[in-house]
């Protein structure tokens, strides 16, 4: 069975190369384009990764990193924080509430598939 990711981000180009990215490494994908949508697509979806923009509608991506961490029921999943926001207070603010990697965007696209594979062939 295909591991599943959650696309979460409101930024229609970033989604499409993401999704089409994800896709194409054989992963299950879904897209949220707010963090409300987020969080019930997690509840439904349970993905074993969420790309996590910080930046979201109605609920920003820390708030969500923050509620998923808080769920013993998704403790093992993987969430990769993916944004602009590339300061240094920003990036361990997203590794402090729990997010296993912090990338900036403009990302390279090979960097961004290896560590989606390296963090979920971890939880195999």
């Amino acid at each position: 069975m295909a591991q599943k990711i959650l696309i979460a981000d409101d930024e229609p180009n970033i989604v499409l190369s993401l999704e089409f990215l994800m896709k194409r490494e054989g992963y299950e994908v879904r897209v949220a384009e707010n963090g409300d949508d987020a969080l019930a697509q997690v509840a439904e979806f349970t993905p074993d990764l969420v790309l996590l923009d910080i930046m979201l509608p109605r609920r920003n991506g820390f708030e969500v990193c923050q509620q998923i961490r808080s769920s013993p029921q998704w403790r093992d999943m993987k969430v990769v924080m993916l944004t602009a926001k590339g300061r240094d207070t920003e990036m361990q603010k997203g590794l402090a509430l729990g997010a296993d990697a912090y990338i900036t965007k403009p990302f390279a696209t090979k960097e961004l598939v290896a560590r989606v594979k390296e963090l979920l062939d971890g939880k195999r």
